[in-house]
């Protein structure tokens, strides 16, 4: 019963040195703002995901486009939450296209391209903002699944010595004596462990996420560019 107590996780956390319990402070919050990310990305791209599928419906079901103009604006007004990413890559284009088209108007010329190339430029500007958004905090959970182990297996490394390091002062080295250093030690590696593998599931999981989402994007981006040229001829 004494061997479990002094084995006992907070045991052998409270009896690390002062550096293993830094290094496995640093790891405890590294892993609780990895989390917080996950959770964060996670109801952003599901939010995103379902806002580009209810505009896609909206835009495909053949309404008017001065309607889905006017409803994005309506939308974009009342908060940044009440449009979708997609839905703000199409106000980015009409709004481009409906200010070339009316200056053009007024100077009475007949050159479809810069309507085109106007809408085109401010929709992948828009894109790239939207893609920002979506792939924000991604690095940092890629650089805690990579990083978090070695960090994790410094403190082990470091804990183990000082484990051998204190058998110099006892006559005879056992497996009691030595024990509780080296699972002291380990623990640091169980904590970045702990810290690594949620992150690096969640970024593979959301980069791929991001990416079917970009792909989309993009379509659209070609697609209605192409209702764009049908109109301005």
């Amino acid at each position: 019963m004494t061997v479990t107590q002094d084995l006992s996780f907070i045991t052998l956390i409270t009896n690390a040195s002062v550096l293993v319990q830094l290094v496995m402070a640093l790891l405890l919050a590294v892993s609780v703002m990895s989390w917080t990310y996950i959770f964060r990305k996670m109801f952003a791209i599901r939010s995103a995901r379902s806002q580009t599928e209810d505009f896609e419906r909206a835009f495909w079901s053949g309404g008017n486009l001065s309607t889905l103009y006017q409803d994005a604006t309506s939308n974009r007004r009342k908060g940044a939450g009440k449009t979708g990413a997609l839905e703000r890559i199409f106000q980015a284009g009409m709004d481009e296209f409906n200010k070339v088209k009316a200056s053009i108007g007024h100077k009475g010329g007949s050159d479809n391209a810069p309507l085109l190339e106007g809408a085109r430029r401010a929709m992948r500007a828009a894109y790239q903002r939207e893609m920002d958004a979506l792939e924000s905090h991604l690095a940092f959970l890629a650089s805690v699944g990579s990083v978090s182990p070695y960090v994790g297996l410094f403190g082990t490394v470091w804990g183990i010595m000082n484990a051998f390091r204190g058998l110099a002062n006892v006559q005879q080295a056992t497996l009691a004596a030595v024990a509780p250093g080296i699972a002291e030690a380990l623990i640091a590696t169980a904590i970045g462990l702990f810290a690594a593998i949620p992150a690096v599931v969640a970024y593979n999981r959301f980069s791929h996420d991001v990416d079917r989402l970009a792909i989309r994007f993009e379509s659209f981006i070609e697609e209605f560019s192409n209702i764009l040229q049908r109109q301005a001829h």
